[in-house]
């Protein structure tokens, strides 16, 4: 069957992930920048567009405390942006910027960046770059989401199984038709209740927040769960037209109206999710729907099979169209999801770099022991075919055989009877009963070998299934984690910025004290711009509680090895709270930065980060 190709990226957001998971641009103010007078307003402009949240800001003051802004907006109507005006005569010092949006592909992405007006100055708020979600929330919407995907497979691929290798007695699959429907319909209403908590990082309560809700049903991913509710509802009118003629073919009817629904559910996810977002967008859809088409196609086959085959109720002839259909449901999972790779990784290099590809990696390995699986279930089933159509040959040989030996033992019985003249004639000899020893014409039991082939094929599946079960659990790691092109694109654009990756460099130091052991603080040492001529130098020192702190001395100093040039000093100066000064970098390049913080009269500690200086 190899049928393990159907993990080739199984299911869409293990395989559709490409720029998925929104970046961050570009801010005004910049971060970590000083300006002479207060902003009006604080903007920030992302890779792809992006959702707003009504809690998408939060700006604290150098105290600590949050101040009061408007609504988030998109700024001048674009959709990459998002925009809130602060108060007037804010003061001066260090402020922090907490924001939160919905990507493209319907998944939350949250930062925090600090400003300062006129000069910089300790502060106590914290600038954390942990995650915002709460974790009841993620993990129920987690499940919600993987239920509906693992139900959409046994509603769609149950139903192509019976319309395409007509079985001779469907009704036992209508169970699992049935079980479909009802994980589906039930999952939906479970991400439709848990999108809002999702979206904005709060408690599974949320959920029954009825203003929350509201918001839900106009977004993008509010719109395709309803429109998942309305397939649901139609699927449920077509099950109930056609459960009286489970002994019959599907009609032209059922089987248009059931391709309508199938392509429809498979639209939901897709447009709303990593198709919809990212390079080539209606490729990716139609990539994605036919994924996702032929994914369900193999998953649900696989469980029909099994039901089958625990009842010992799979003929032959359905095993061979079964095998027929994951052939052709493997190629189109093998072109889609080469594709999908390809728009979610970006590149070769990505998939040992980041880890969407090491991921990847581990999630392919699992696919070849499964396409191992599906190789042994291809030659069960081509021995279970072949067994039963030696079996059918060889008894219909033997009853034509055992026919003409009745025939000629009732003529030689006839033939030995005295006819009498004039007289009745004799009774007819009596048909051999069916407990005599006589031969009769009756089906000989099934043979050993075809029953072997029976039970070989269902313990192949059950490994196939087992497996498949290992690859989506990658492929829940997946979801949750940011493709390669996604990483080199956010790359790209922070370098853009004037501030590259490279010029921000974080340098822990000791901090212990007998109260609290193993304890360490950071200083952050940002490059602006980060391109040939004078660059300004600003180091901020964080404490253990990520309040500023002050240190008796710090110095820097850059070098470029390739020219040997360098080492060059910076002047830096203490402004209270932070450092400053300028360095002229003469030459673009991989420059080297070494910084020694001094904690006390005898400690200190140097750190050395390559930064890369653009002409």
């Amino acid at each position: 069957m190899l049928l393990g190709t159907v993990l080739v990226l199984l299911l869409l957001p293990g395989a559709g992930q490409a720029s998925a998971h929104s970046a961050l641009r570009s801010s005004d103010p910049a971060d970590g920048s000083v300006v002479k007078t207060a902003p009006g307003a604080i903007t920030l402009t992302f890779t792809e567009s992006v959702g707003l949240l009504d809690d998408s800001f939060r700006i604290l003051s150098p105290d600590n405390e949050r101040l009061e802004t408007g609504p988030a907006r998109h700024a001048e109507g674009r959709g990459d942006t998002a925009r809130v005006t602060l108060p007037k005569k804010l003061g001066t010092g260090t402020f922090t910027v907490a924001w939160r949006v919905v990507s493209a592909d319907s998944h939350p992405v949250s930062g925090a960046f600090t400003f300062s007006i006129g000069k910089p100055s300790p502060t106590t708020a914290v600038l954390t770059t942990a995650s915002t979600e709460d974790p009841a929330t993620a993990a129920l919407y987690k499940i919600g989401r993987y239920l509906a995907y693992g139900a959409a497979a046994l509603l769609i691929g149950a139903a192509l199984f019976v319309a395409v290798c007509r079985p001779p007695d469907p009704r036992p699959l209508r169970r699992l038709i049935l079980t479909g429907w009802w994980l589906l319909t039930t999952s939906t209403l479970l991400l439709l209740l848990l999108r809002a908590p999702y979206e904005a990082g709060t408690g599974p309560a949320q959920a029954f927040d009825l203003s929350a809700l509201g918001r839900t049903l106009t977004s993008r991913p509010g719109i395709a769960l309803l429109a998942r509710l309305a397939l649901c509802a139609a699927a449920a009118v077509l099950l109930l037209l056609t459960r009286r003629r489970d002994d019959e073919r599907p009609s032209r009817a059922t089987v248009g109206g059931g391709t309508a629904i199938a392509v429809g559910l498979a639209l939901t996810w897709a447009a709303a999710e990593h198709a919809s977002a990212g390079i080539q967008v209606p490729a990716a859809i139609t990539s994605s729907v036919l994924h996702l088409l032929a994914m369900a196609s193999w998953l649900g086959g696989l469980a029909s099979l099994l039901v089958l085959l625990r009842r010992d109720a799979l003929p032959a002839a359905v095993a061979a169209r079964f095998s027929r259909l994951a052939t052709a449901s493997v190629t189109v999972l093998a072109l889609t999801g080469v594709y999908q790779s390809w728009r979610g990784l970006g590149s070769l290099d990505a998939l040992t770099t980041t880890t969407y590809g090491r991921t990847l990696l581990a999630k392919l390995a699992a696919v070849l022991f499964l396409l191992l699986a599906g190789a042994f279930s291809r030659q069960f089933t081509v021995a279970l075919v072949r067994a039963h159509a030696s079996t059918t040959t060889k008894t219909d040989q033997e009853a034509d055989e055992t026919v003409n030996a009745e025939a000629e033992q009732r003529a030689t019985v006839t033939s030995r009877v005295p006819q009498p003249v004039g007289g009745p004639a004799p009774a007819p000899a009596p048909e051999p009963s069916p407990t005599s020893d006589a031969p009769t014409a009756t089906t000989p039991p099934l043979p050993l070998t075809e029953d072997a082939h029976r039970r070989a094929l269902r313990r192949s599946v059950l490994v196939e299934v087992v497996v498949s079960v290992v690859v989506l659990m990658l492929t829940t790691v997946l979801t949750s984690t940011l493709p390669g092109r996604a990483v080199a694109e956010a790359a790209d654009t922070e370098q853009s910025t004037g501030i590259p990756v490279a010029s921000v460099t974080y340098i822990p130091f000791d901090l212990s004290t007998p109260d609290t052991p193993g304890a360490a603080g950071k200083v952050q040492v940002t490059l602006d711009p980060g391109r040939v001529g004078d660059n300004t130098v600003q180091a901020v020192v964080y404490g253990l509680d990520g309040g500023f702190v002050s240190i008796p001395e710090l110095r820097l100093s850059f070098s470029l090895p390739a020219q040997d040039i360098g080492p060059l000093a910076v002047e830096l100066t203490d402004r209270g709270g932070y450092w400053a000064g300028t360095v002229n970098l003469p030459i673009p390049g991989t420059w080297e930065m070494k910084a020694t913080v001094r904690v006390s009269e005898i400690d200190q500690v140097s750190e050395r980060q390559p930064v890369r200086i653009e002409r």
